[in-house]
């Protein structure tokens, strides 16, 4: 069974591609549900598809299938044009097609220096699903050059998977007392923590334990080349 948001939005990507043959955008999904941001559309589109009700078309950042449609009594029905009933849900560990493309919430910019804000949702970026693994992500757009000699560039978009543990020597988005985030490593010394650069003219940042709160791992990287 499909959660009442799931099952909204499910009708609401079957409704649209029946009346235009075109994937609704990120930004329609969520008015069209009423969320406050787009990275609820994320979680519930990443619902839907493991669930095997829809799935994300290779090759084309905003092109989504609906492989089991919803009927009005909010049960789920085979889609009329698909032969993949049943569909097993994928294992989380699967590889994504090569030419896949996943949408996922870019949050703002990061500071690789003096923490800056962490800003709310902005927009959606589009990454090629090989580089990403299971689990829930989002982007941050870099700003500053504190994680030089670790390839981590100003204006580079973090790709960062979501959780709240990481292991000493990890690279991780650390929320600085509630206000203020940053991209270091992270190690636990004498039970304080201490975050730091990978850069020569920058010191180590050192904190209370209660005053940092892990908000993701680094799992890759985007870079855009300018001429």
């Amino acid at each position: 069974m499909l959660t009442r948001k799931q099952h909204e939005l499910l009708r609401f990507i079957q409704t649209r591609l029946d009346e235009t043959g075109i994937s609704p955008s990120f930004e329609e999904m969520k008015d069209a549900l009423d969320l406050k941001s787009k990275s609820g559309v994320h979680r519930l589109i990443s619902a839907l598809e493991e669930r095997g009700f829809i799935r994300r078309l290779p090759n084309r950042a905003r092109a989504l299938e609906v492989l089991r449609r919803a009927d009005e009594g909010g049960q789920t029905a085979p889609a009329a044009n698909s032969n993949v009933v049943p569909f097993a849900k994928p294992e989380a560990t699967a590889p994504a097609p090569a030419g896949d493309v996943i949408e996922i919430p870019l949050h703002g910019r990061i500071a690789a220096g003096v923490p800056i804000e962490a800003l709310e949702d902005q927009a959606i970026l589009p990454v090629p699903a090989a580089l990403l693994g299971p689990g829930e992500h989002y982007a941050l757009e870099v700003s500053g050059d504190s994680m030089i000699e670790a390839g981590i560039l100003d204006g580079d978009f973090a790709l960062v998977k979501r959780t709240e543990i990481a292991n000493d020597g990890e690279i991780v988005v650390a929320l600085v007392r509630g206000e203020e985030a940053t991209l270091k490593y992270l190690r636990r010394e004498n039970g304080m923590i201490r975050l730091d650069p990978a850069n020569a003219a920058y010191e180590p940042q050192i904190y209370a334990a209660n005053e940092i709160k892990v908000q993701g791992k680094l799992a890759g990287l985007l870079r855009r080349y300018f001429h």
